[in-house]
């Protein structure tokens, strides 16, 4: 029992010499978080949501009032050009019809009728047995009953069109996306056209209406790529292109976006429309490049940290800063030498997305650059030999310099 508590005490005696040994050694060391300078491609890419439809769609309705007597078409059916979709009631448009016929048989027995007055005052006229004042009026009653003819014509057809809108036909070949009516259901058409039918002309070639933030819109062209994915099949990847960005804009509640219109292929007929589109579109690409995280540019160490050579005086910095700010070429990242000093590194840069910046001029492939520095635990951790955030680190230091976290051994200045 005695050597149990002695074997215990020398090891509690070991534990406390260490943790301040490393204690020590690590006072007033900062670890830093590094990136590699890699090469490979960069995609900026602009994210909208939208939702799909078809590229033609007409709504089928009535131009005249009645009740529905019968539908010959529903929900998902394909029908052609000409083809019947639906009847209203016939019987009042047939009376009026025949009201018409009427009519227009009385205009023409009354032209008869004048017409027979007009010529007898005519020859009365020609051998002065009557006044011009008659012949006048006898001349006036024929030109009025000859207009009434064309009166009652004109309504008789009128009355026959409308008997003919009772046979509700399809304008396009294509299939019945909705129908908004039964069989017994009135339709008044005294103010506008009472929708029947909603028909897609081809849902094999769709169409995804995208809106797009106002500060995105410029880098967005005719031909751009795009993908996106649908709730409905969450593990699917649609393609589309651009086809067009509309010059309207649209307002709401003080947020302005911009349409684009997105032409996609449907051979699968699995996009349906109105489905909900979370889109995401293509505006630049660059293929085999040096690239770095956009984080490394971000980066400015704490004042106790700063880079202290005559050459990276406050007055130069913030010389550099303003020039970087006009050249939207020109970046600054932080690298560490073999004794963990940090230093300046100017760059050149190309494409920027949100995540990563093309590198032109500045940085080798394998660079490590400074992103940022580890947090008080994994200070801890690191200067006892293992650094979380790289844990095959060697012995130049987890995340220091000469390990796969840090710069490399020959101080990290290779990069040109």
């Amino acid at each position: 029992m005695k050597r149990w508590i002695i074997l215990s005490v020398i090891v509690l005696a070991i534990g406390v010499s260490l943790f301040f040994v490393f204690q020590k050694k690590s006072n007033g060391q900062v670890h830093y978080r590094y990136t590699r300078v890699n090469r490979g491609d960069i995609v900026r890419t602009v994210n909208a949501t939208g939702d799909l439809e078809a590229v033609t769609t007409v709504t089928v309705g009535s131009q005249v009032s009645g009740t529905i007597a019968a539908l010959y078409a529903d929900f998902n059916d394909v029908v052609r050009k000409g083809q019947k979709l639906a009847l209203l009631d016939t019987t009042f448009l047939a009376t009026q019809v025949d009201e018409s016929e009427a009519n227009l048989a009385k205009a023409i027995a009354n032209f008869n009728a004048t017409k027979r007055d007009f010529l007898r005052a005519e020859s009365l006229a020609n051998s002065k047995l009557i006044a011009p004042v008659d012949y006048d009026r006898a001349l006036a009653d024929y030109e009025t009953a000859q207009a009434n003819v064309s009166a009652a014509r004109a309504g008789l057809t009128r009355t026959r069109t409308n008997l003919n809108y009772a046979h509700i036909n399809s304008p396009i070949d294509g299939i019945v996306i909705s129908r908004n009516v039964d069989v017994g259901q009135t339709v008044a058409a005294s103010m506008s056209a009472p929708t029947i039918f909603t028909i897609a002309q081809d849902l094999g070639k769709m169409r995804l209406m995208a809106s797009v933030d106002e500060a995105d819109i410029g880098q967005i062209a005719t031909g751009n790529p795009a993908t996106f994915t649908v709730d409905a099949f969450p593990d699917v990847t649609f393609r589309g292109q651009v086809e067009q960005v509309r010059l309207a804009p649209q307002v709401n509640s003080n947020v302005v976006t911009y349409t684009v219109v997105i032409g996609v292929e449907n051979r699968t007929g699995k996009l349906m429309p109105g489905l909900t589109a979370t889109v995401s579109i293509e505006t630049a690409r660059i293929e085999s490049v040096l690239k770095i995280a956009a984080s490394a540019t971000r980066f400015r160490p704490t004042a106790d940290k700063q880079p202290t050579n005559s050459t990276n005086s406050q007055q130069s910095t913030t010389q550099k800063r303003v020039r970087e700010r006009n050249d939207p070429t020109r970046a600054t990242v932080y690298m560490a030498d073999p004794k963990n000093v940090l230093f300046k590194k100017p760059i050149r840069v190309g494409l920027t997305t949100s995540s990563e910046i093309e590198v032109t001029e500045g940085l080798a492939e394998g660079d490590s650059i400074v992103i940022g520095t580890l947090t008080a635990s994994e200070q801890a951790t690191a200067s006892q030999g293992t650094n979380p955030l790289n844990p095959m680190s060697r012995a130049g230091g987890p995340g220091g310099p000469g390990g796969p976290g840090g710069p490399p051994a020959g101080g990290g200045r290779s990069g040109h």
